[in-house]
C-alpha cells in the first residue's frame, strides 16, 4: 500500500501546465507541471489503479479518490485512508479499526505530493515518446527514465494536450511490476473541512494507535 501511495502522490502532482504542452519540451514541461501543481489548492483527483506483473499473472484493478494540497494530502483507496498534514502520516484501517502515524519524509515511500514529482524532474530523464495505448487515448506521451539501478527504472505519462491535464500513468519497477493509474476527473479548490488534511485518534472509540515515530 505504501507503494500504492508514493505512485500516487506522483500522478496528483501533474494537474495542468501553464503554457501549450506542443510549445514545451517534456523537461519544460515537467517543471511548469511542478510549479501549477503547487499554487493548486484543494484538488481532488478520481482514478483507477491497476497493478500487472504479466509473469506472476496478477492483475488487480481498484477504484480510488485523491486529495492534495501542497504537501498535505488524503488518500482514499481499497478501504484504507491515507492521510497527511505534511508533518505526519495516519494510515487508518477501518476493518480492525487501527491507525498507523509516522513522520512524513520518513522514507522514500513517505514523500509529499511536491515533493516527490520535484525529486523525478531533478533524476530523471524526461522526453517525448511514442506510446500506442496513449495515442489510442488521445493523449500525448512523455517518458520518464531513471538512473543504472532507479528503483522505477521507467515512468510513461499521457497528457490531455489541449486541457493540459495527466490522464494515464504507468510506473515499471525493477521486479517486473506495472502501476497503471487512469485519472478520470480532476477538481481544482475542492471544497474541503478545516481539518480535512488531519486525523483525530478520539473521533474513533477503541481505535489502535502504533506510532512509528
Amino acid at each position: 500500500m505504501k507503494k500504492v501511495i508514493l505512485l500516487m502522490l506522483l500522478a496528483g502532482a501533474m494537474l495542468f501546465a501553464r503554457q501549450a504542452v506542443a510549445q514545451k519540451s517534456a523537461d519544460q514541461l515537467l517543471k511548469a507541471v511542478i510549479e501549477k501543481t503547487r499554487n493548486t489548492p484543494n484538488l481532488k483527483i478520481e482514478f483507477s489503479y491497476q497493478m500487472i506483473n504479466t509473469k506472476a499473472g496478477i492483475n488487480e484493478k481498484k477504484n480510488g479518490t485523491l486529495f492534495l494540497n501542497g504537501d498535505a494530502y488524503k488518500v482514499l483507496i481499497d478501504g484504507q485512508t491515507i492521510v497527511s498534514d505534511g508533518k505526519t502520516v495516519w494510515t487508518y484501517l477501518p476493518e480492525s479499526n487501527e491507525v498507523m502515524v509516522s513522520n512524513a519524509g520518513a522514507g522514500d515511500e513517505a514523500l509529499s505530493p511536491t515533493s516527490l514529482l520535484t525529486s523525478y524532474y531533478k533524476n530523471y530523464k524526461a522526453s517525448f515518446a511514442n506510446d500506442k495505448e496513449n495515442a489510442s487515448k488521445g493523449l500525448k506521451t512523455i517518458e520518464l527514465k531513471g538512473a543504472a539501478g532507479s528503483k522505477f527504472p521507467k515512468v510513461v505519462v499521457g497528457v490531455r494536450e489541449a486541457a493540459e491535464q495527466l490522464g494515464r500513468l504507468v510506473i515499471f519497477d525493477n521486479g517486473g511490476n506495472q502501476f497503471v493509474y487512469d485519472m478520470s476527473r480532476m477538481t481544482p479548490n475542492a471544497t474541503l473541512a478545516r481539518n480535512f488534511f488531519t486525523f483525530n485518534p478520539a473521533d474513533y472509540p477503541g481505535i489502535d494507535v502504533v506510532d512509528m515515530r
